[in-house]
């Protein structure tokens, strides 16, 4: 018991005697008017807490005979601990001591002081027949023969507090310890007043007595008890004590750091008590927890395993340590007495492991890691990061080197490629990989035939375990033990991790979450309620899945309720949604939203992976289109014409071949085979869609318009100007009638009549047609719009092409400063700008400026293009050419003296 006197602002310790009467020294009590305070370390059944108490024995304390007091425990909240054995009173009597008699206290020395709660600390030595009983026996002199030393040093005695332990010898309780002859204990001698001389103080034995206790002194020697021990401090065990499992597997690869990390933690000279060891479900922690245990048992008194999934299992491990220690003679006790005992064991002899395997909550342990702060060392696993003391380890997956060799010494070689893609698929976990090599080797099929059997058979695969291993212990299993820990909290946690499923395994923005929390406090809780349990990782904008949690949690169970189908298919249609709604309009032309688009595609693209195209919907229509919309922009136009044929295949299977969306998915895969130079492609689905407008909407229809412009533009990029001007001149007719002469459409018909005139030769029609334009767009749209800009762009490129490059050069530098403030450096057209006017001063002769001007533009090419898209390809060819061209005129050069 830890006692406070707060009128003297002093501590100390005691002993719990009967239900309510503690056994301390009197100098914790002085100077008070006889109120203290008391609590029990064990924070159970009321322990933890402060109770009142009041002095109880002497009845004078100003005028004490003997160092030595009772309290008594008026707090009525109070309630007696549950299975703890009487206390048994002992009486040392030097004529039976033969050599020595071992002896022990245990008390709350001031200094440590963990989290805010005194821990306990003991002092192990021995009585001497000779010298060890003073004064007739009233005194005990103890020699100390260990100290396990507080860890906070101070200018005091770091043992000041520890006066009123109680000392135990062969289990009764003999002695009070009121002085220290050495403030550290430092292989000197400590004072005890005997209980025997107590006994035979007025009134001792009698409060005693009337507390419901039970003052029987028996005689203490060092001769061995003929009967079995009764409590936790007669039992001494030998050395090696274990019940260790065995390894899992003796293949033990790509731990040696971990390892080594934990034995630092855990050795004698560290200040750790409690380490916790946490990751994944399926990572290793057990495996590495067992290897450590295995490897340092001869560390150890005793080496105990715990299953911590609950605290009942707790308990069963302790109580199970009981039955151990206390042997076959002793009689039975009760599960929680046991557990009792057997914390009251590891309390007074130190120098033990406890191991508690998947610990679910971190309060779950905590009641017994209090009482046994201090006492020895305790390794906890769990799949829970957040909550302990100390500093967890976390253990992350197998690097590739480590994956790669577990899997060749489980299947006896293979193909290395198709060992590391197989290590990749299942996110270098170690559980996963020892499945798989396990069920390739016992069925004889290859790697490639597993990575086959993981695609198409997701469910049955991660849910297969190999035979002679535990069926319990499958990816799928263990997660939904994690998930139903998770869903009990907050079952939308559960609903944010099948959706992230759907997404890349990293570098998920978190506000693509948004939607289901009520508020960004809401859903910043969510993310750590799942980072916590190792689920996903976090930082301040990202959130990351390891990509087998994901193959499991978008892979439907009916036999699991966090999988069924409905759910699955939820999750897969929320996750669409989510990734529609987050997109930037107009991803062609809105460069500002670019960076976003840049952190989306990603995902978008592992979404429609996952997505089998024969369940396409609406939601994926949306998708692909506007993700080919910008991959196109970006130069990825085999991937965007890969992704609209996808897009038009299900517009036509969900909404028919009429509907608007199925024409503007045609019109936008015509589209990307224009972008890739493939207008033969383009040609027949632009006719197409132009006759289906026609035929829905009408010959005057916008769209009808529209797909009327696309094909002539698709006919004037094949060289097919005869048939390009008249289908331009129609439009331009039509487009004056229906929407006006200064509508947009209108003056880009008139832009594009321009152009085809310039494609054919005709640019003398071409130049007062782009000429207007431009008037009409500054009278419009202003000098800054980006119509205004092409238009001035087209218009000094007809000039240039009549070889007037003095009048283009002005348009042109003109154009890339207003682009350069308008759009910024790394818009194309920007970009498209700078390449223009390098070429106008190449064509004028001023290579001098023409080059460096290349030499930037191609380098914005680079940074925002790629090194493959068709204008980074232009530009560099161009610098190329001028270069060459420059060489060869210093080459050519007369010299000159």
């Amino acid at each position: 018991m830890e006692i406070w006197n707060p009128g003297a602002g002093c501590s100390g310790t005691g002993y719990l005697v009967a239900d309510r009467i503690v056994l301390t020294a009197l100098h914790n009590v002085l100077g008070t008017t006889g109120q203290v305070e008391v609590r029990r370390l064990d924070p159970g059944a009321g322990g933890g807490r402060w109770a009142a108490a009041e002095l109880l024995w002497p009845e004078r304390a100003q005028d004490p005979e003997v160092d030595v007091a009772l309290i008594r425990v008026t707090d009525s909240a109070w309630t007696a601990a549950d299975g703890v054995d009487p206390v048994r009173w002992g009486r040392i009597d030097a004529s039976v001591v033969e050599e020595r008699l071992g002896c022990l206290a245990v008390g709350f020395p001031r200094s440590e002081v963990r989290d805010g709660v005194r821990d306990t600390k003991e002092i192990r030595g021995h009585v001497e027949s000779l010298t060890g009983l003073k004064s007739g026996g009233e005194r005990i002199t103890v020699y100390v023969d260990g100290v396990a030393a507080p860890s906070k040093p101070d200018r005091k005695s770091r043992w000041s507090g520890t006066s009123g332990a109680a000392l135990f010898a062969g289990g009764r309780l003999v002695g009070v310890v009121t002085t220290d002859r050495a403030r550290d204990y430092e292989a000197d001698q400590l004072i005890a007043v005997s209980v025997a001389s107590l006994a035979a103080r007025p009134g001792f034995a009698m409060a005693v007595k009337a507390a419901g206790g039970d003052l029987v002194l028996e005689d203490v020697s060092a001769a061995p008890d003929a009967g079995p021990p009764h409590t936790a401090y007669d039992v001494e065990v030998p050395r090696g004590i274990h019940n260790l499992p065995d390894l899992p597997s003796r293949i033990f690869v790509g731990r040696d750091e971990a390892l080594a990390a934990l034995g630092r933690a855990l050795s004698e000279d560290s200040q750790t008590i409690t380490q916790t060891l946490h990751g994944l479900g399926g990572v290793g922690k057990t495996t590495l927890a067992l290897h450590y245990a295995h490897d340092h048992r001869d560390e150890y008194r005793l080496v105990w395993w715990i299953r911590a999934d609950t605290p009942d299992l707790i308990d069963a491990g302790l109580a199970a340590l009981a039955v151990r220690l206390r042997g076959d003679r002793a009689p039975a006790l009760p599960a929680p007495q046991a557990a009792s005992w057997a914390i009251g064991w590891l309390q007074t002899h130190p120098g033990w492991l406890l191991a508690f395997d998947n610990v679910e909550r971190p309060e779950d342990v905590r009641p017994v890691l209090g009482q046994l702060r201090g006492a020895g060392r305790q390794l906890i696993t769990s799949r829970c990061k957040g909550g302990w003391s100390g500093d967890p380890l976390l253990l992350q997956v197998l690097d590739t080197e480590a994956s790669l060799d577990l899997l060749a010494r489980l299947t006896n070689g293979g193909d290395e490629e198709e060992a590391r893609a197989l290590a990749e698929e299942l996110g270098h976990l170690p559980l996963a990989l020892e499945q798989a090599g396990a069920f390739i080797a016992q069925t004889s099929i290859t790697i490639g035939e597993y990575r086959e059997m993981l695609r198409e058979y997701a469910r049955h695969t991660t849910d297969a375990a190999p035979a002679g291993s535990d069926p319990t212990r499958t990816m799928a299993r263990i997660w939904r033990i994690t998930l139903d820990a998770v869903h009990e909290q907050d079952p939308r946690a559960v609903e944010l991790l099948r959706v992230a499923a759907w997404y890349a395994p990293t570098g998920i923005p978190r506000d693509l979450f948004a939607q289901l929390a009520e508020n960004p406090v809401d859903l910043a809780s969510l993310l750590a309620l799942l980072a916590n349990y190792n689920m996903i990782t976090i930082d301040r904008s990202t959130i990351g899945v390891h990509r087998l949690v994901q193959t499991v949690a978008r892979t439907s169970s009916e036999d699991d309720p966090h999988r069924t189908e409905s759910l699955i298919k939820g999750a897969r249609d929320l996750a669409g949604t989510w990734m529609g709604d987050a997109f930037p309009d107009r991803p062609t032309e809105n460069v500002a939203s670019w960076p976003r688009w840049r952190d989306l595609v990603p995902h978008a693209e592992a979404l429609l992976q996952a997505w089998r195209p024969t369940e396409d919907t609406e939601i994926t229509s949306f998708v692909l289109d506007q993700v080919a919309l910008y991959l196109e922009e970006q130069g990825e136009v085999r991937k965007a014409i890969e992704f609209l044929h996808r897009a038009l295949t299900v517009d036509i299977r969900v909404q028919g071949a009429d509907h608007p969306n199925t024409l503007a998915s045609r019109n936008n895969l015509a589209h990307a085979y224009m972008s890739a130079g493939d207008v033969e492609h383009a040609i027949p689905l632009y006719e197409e869609t132009l006759a289906d407008r026609l035929r829905m909407s009408g010959d005057d229809h916008p769209d009808t318009l529209i797909a009327r412009n696309n094909l002539a533009s698709a006919y004037e990029s094949a060289g097919d100007v005869a048939r390009a001007i008249p289908l331009f001149v129609e439009t331009l007719a039509d487009r004056l009638r229906v929407l006006g002469a200064d509508h947009p459409d209108t003056l880009m018909s008139r832009n594009n009549l321009a152009y085809a005139y310039e494609s054919a030769g005709d640019v003398a029609r071409a130049i007062p047609l782009y000429e207007e334009t431009l008037a009409d767009r500054l009278r419009v749209s202003g000098d800054e719009h980006p119509d205004t800009l092409m238009t001035r762009n087209n218009l000094a490129s007809a000039y240039e092409s009549v070889g007037d490059v003095w009048r283009a050069i002005p348009l042109y530098e003109r154009t890339l400063a207003d682009r350069l403030r308008v759009l910024g450096a790394d818009h194309p057209n920007t970009l498209t700008s700078g390449n223009n006017l390098a070429y106008a001063y190449e064509s004028a002769g001023d290579v001098a400026r023409a080059i460096p001007l290349y030499e930037e533009t191609l380098a914005g090419c680079l940074r925002v293009l790629g090194a493959d898209h068709p204008t980074t390809k232009t530009v560099r060819e161009n610098l190329r050419l001028a270069r060459r061209r420059a060489l060869s005129a210093w080459k050519f050069r007369k010299p000159t003296d």
